[in-house]
C-alpha cells in the first residue's frame, strides 16, 4: 500500500526560491530532496462527512491487506468505490487507479474469488476512465491467459489493440504497440497447438496446415515490428525465431538474432547471445563461429553456466592461445561462489592445466593468471573448511581439487588436503 501511494500520489514543491534566510541558519533545516508525497488517508481541513467515512475505509482496508485478512478487506472494499462519484477533489484519476489495484490484489489472494469477480473488476475500471484502459485490459487478458482460456485473451486484446481516444500521445502509442505483440503471442501460442495435433495426426488434413499458417502470419507481422523498437523482448524474440525455423527460413531467423544481439541500439542483453548461440549449436554451425558468440557473452556474464562449454572449445582447438584463454574463462567462472563446489568446473580446469603442461612455459602462463588471485582464492576454495566439507559431501570434488593446490599457489602453504603431485606437475 505505501508504495502504491508512492507511486499514485502527487510529489510535493520542493524548490523555494523565496527563501530569505541566511544559508547557516538553513542548514539544519534543509528540505529533503526525496519526492515526499502527500498520503491518501491524511485528515484534511474542513472535509466533509462524505470524505471522512471513505478516508476511515480507505484506513481499514489498508490495515486489513497488511494482515492478510481478505474476506474484511473485501467488505470494506464494496463500499470504497463510491469515492468514483466524487468531482469535487479533482484527483478522481488516482482514486481509480487504486481501486483497480486494490481490487485484484484483494481477488488474487481470496479464497473464494471467482473469474466472473475478476471479469467484473475489469470491466468496471475499464470503462471508469480513459488513462488506464490499456494497461487494464492488458492485465485483463494476463489473467485470462494464466487461467487457460487463451481465444478469451485474444479476443481481449484484439478489441483493445483497434482502441483509440483523442489524439494519440506518444505512450499510448507504446502500449497499443505492446498490445499487438501479446496479441501475436497469443496467436503463437496457438499456433503452437495447431502444430502439435497437426504433427500427432496420420492423415493431416490440408486445411489444418493452412490454419496453422494463417496463425503464423497473423503472429509474425506484430512480432516482427516490435523486433524494430530496441528493448528487452526475450519471449517474442524466441516465439518468432520458432516459427521461421519450423518453415525453414533460416536467413531470416539469422538475421533477427543476430539484430538483437548485435544492434547497439538495444540494451546489453546476455540473452540475445544465448539465443543466437543455442540456434547456431542446432544448425551445426563451425565452433570458431560458437566460440565467436560466446565470447561476448563472457564480457556481459563471466560466470554464465555457457561457458563451461566455451571453455570445452577452446580446450579442443589446435592453438596454443585458446588453451590458456580457457583456463582464463574456467578461473573467471571460479571467481564466482556459485561455481565453487561444480565437480565438471574443476575437471575442466584439471584437463586445461594437464594440456597447458605440455607447453615448456605453462608455469609462467598459470603463475600469470593467479598473480591477482592469490591474496583471496585459497580463502574461497582451500581452506580446512572446504577440505572437511568436500571430503564429506562430495570425495571426487575434493580428488580433483586437492593436487591443483601446488599448482595453483605454488609458494603458499594450504591446508586444503595432499593431492597426487609429481615433480610440480598432475598426475
Amino acid at each position: 500500500m505505501d508504495d502504491l501511494e508512492t507511486e499514485i500520489g502527487p510529489p510535493e514543491d520542493l524548490e523555494d526560491d523565496n527563501d530569505s534566510s541566511d544559508d547557516n541558519s538553513s542548514i539544519g533545516k534543509r528540505k529533503s530532496k526525496l519526492p515526499l508525497v502527500n498520503p491518501l488517508c491524511v485528515e484534511t481541513p474542513n472535509e466533509s462527512g462524505f470524505h471522512q467515512s471513505t478516508r476511515m475505509c480507505l484506513e481499514q482496508i489498508r490495515e486489513a491487506l497488511l494482515h492478510h485478512r481478505w474476506q474484511e478487506a473485501a467488505e470494506y472494499m464494496a463500499c470504497y468505490p463510491q469515492m468514483l462519484e466524487d468531482y469535487t477533489s479533482g484527483t478522481a484519476q488516482q482514486y481509480k487507479e487504486l481501486i483497480w489495484r486494490i481490487s485484484t490484489e484483494i481477488l488474487h489472494h481470496h479464497p473464494n474469488s471467482k473469474m466472473d469477480d475478476y471479469n467484473n473488476i475489469y470491466e468496471r475500471m475499464k470503462h471508469s476512465g480513459v488513462r488506464h484502459y490499456l494497461m487494464i485490459c492488458l492485465e485483463h487478458a494476463f489473467h485470462l491467459l494464466l487461467h487457460g482460456h487463451i481465444e478469451d485473451a485474444k479476443r481481449q486484446l484484439s478489441v483493445t489493440e483497434s482502441w483509440r481516444h483523442g489524439k494519440e500521445s506518444a505512450a499510448q502509442l507504446q502500449r497499443t504497440k505492446l498490445i499487438q505483440a501479446y496479441r501475436s503471442l497469443l496467436d503463437y501460442i496457438i499456433w503452437c497447438d495447431k502444430k502439435f495435433t497437426h504433427s500427432n495426426t496420420d492423415d493431416p488434413d490440408s486445411g489444418d496446415n493452412q490454419e496453422m499458417h494463417n496463425y503464423f502470419r497473423q503472429a509474425s507481422v506484430n512480432l516482427k515490428e516490435i523486433l524494430r523498437n530496441p528493448g528487452v523482448w526475450d519471449p517474442f524474440i524466441l516465439s518468432y525465431v520458432e516459427m521461421v525455423e519450423f518453415y525453414e527460413d533460416h536467413e531470416e531467423a539469422l538475421k533477427v538474432l543476430n539484430d538483437y544481439a548485435y544492434d547497439n541500439n538495444f540494451p546489453p542483453n546476455p540473452n540475445a547471445h544465448v539465443y543466437l548461440y543455442q540456434y547456431l549449436k542446432r544448425h551445426d554451425t563451425s565452433d570458431r563461429k560458437l566460440m565467436k558468440v560466446l565470447k561476448i557473452l563472457r564480457v556481459l556474464v563471466p560466470s554464465h553456466e555457457l561457458m563451461l562449454e566455451y571453455s570445452s572449445l577452446l580446450l579442443h582447438s589446435e592453438k596454443k592461445s585458446d588453451t590458456r584463454k580457457a583456463l582464463e574463462v574456467i578461473l573467471d567462472m571460479l571467481d564466482f561462489a556459485c561455481w565453487r563446489s561444480n565437480l565438471y568446473v574443476w575437471k575442466r580446469l584439471k584437463a586445461i592445466i594437464q594440456k597447458l603442461q605440455l607447453q615448456e612455459d605453462w608455469k609462467d602462463v598459470v603463475s600469470e593468471k593467479m598473480s591477482s588471485r592469490k591474496g583471496w582464492w585459497p580463502a574461497l576454495h582451500f581452506t580446512i573448511f572446504h577440505a572437511s566439507k568436500d571430503s564429506e559431501e562430495n570425495p571426487e570434488l575434493m580428488e580433483v581439487k586437492a593436487p591443483l593446490t601446488k599448482i595453483l599457489c605454488p609458494d603458499l602453504t594450504l591446508k586444503y588436503g595432499a593431492g597426487q603431485i609429481t615433480n610440480g606437475e598432475l598426475t
